[in-house]
């Protein structure tokens, strides 16, 4: 395990320390959101932790927790969920997110919004003074409005690309939709740009999660620092 997987083992085992036998999770999406599933595999494994059920943001997150053999279930079957974890791509100190690195924003805002507690788990390196300075705003749009949502996005000020998957082929999300990946730099309200992005049609949605996480996990060299909104 590298220096950056052991950080985000670390998190992730902090994160479900918020855990307990009985509850219903959401499950996020990505690279960092991973080891959680591990951590909870091992407990659940041990005993530990009982009866947890997971609703599941993307089929890459629901494979995985099948082959861990961690329960899961639909959103239609438990619209109330007790606890979500999940990664971001970016943190600023107001504790606000960019998320949607890996093509799951839409659904993973969903089971956030139903969530009684939001814990995101990261890595220093993911932690800014303000939102964009280390990442672009992932918009997923409907496929009919790609051309007109990139101009729009170009006319806020933008640098926009159309995200491709490794292999050079469009990227299609688990909805059929595409992503746009807008560099707008150091955004100064991301309130009032998230407004204005969800005010458009063919914008299905956004990657900014405006005062949305109750806490935040951050993995450090010299330990795990935990931020509450």
């Amino acid at each position: 395990m590298n220096n950056q997987d052991n950080l985000k083992r670390k998190s992730a085992e902090k994160a479900v320390e918020f855990v307990k036998s009985g509850m219903v999770l959401g499950f996020g999406t990505g690279s960092t959101f991973n080891h959680v599933l591990h951590v909870l595999a091992e407990k659940l494994n041990s005993g530990e932790l009982k009866n947890i059920i997971g609703v599941s943001s993307s089929k890459k997150t629901e494979r995985l927790a099948i082959e861990l053999l961690i329960p899961t279930d639909t959103l239609a079957n438990n619209p109330k969920l007790d606890l979500t974890i999940d990664g971001a791509d970016e943190v600023d100190k107001k504790l606000n997110l960019i998320k949607g690195g890996g093509a799951a924003h839409l659904h993973e805002k969903v089971i956030a919004q139903v969530s009684e507690k939001y814990v995101i788990i990261v890595d220093e390196s993911k932690v800014s003074n303000s939102l964009g300075e280390k990442w672009a705003v992932p918009v997923e749009v409907i496929k009919m409005a790609l051309t007109v949502e990139k101009e729009y996005l170009q006319l806020l000020g933008a640098e926009v690309k159309q995200r491709l998957n490794d292999n050079g082929s469009v990227l299609n999300t688990d909805e059929g939709n595409y992503i746009l990946d807008a560099n707008f730099g150091v955004i100064e309200n991301p309130k009032k740009l998230a407004r204005k992005l969800e005010k458009r049609a063919g914008i299905v949605e956004h990657g900014l999660f405006v005062k949305m996480a109750n806490f935040v996990v951050v993995a450090k060299e010299d330990g795990v620092e935990v931020l509450e909104r």
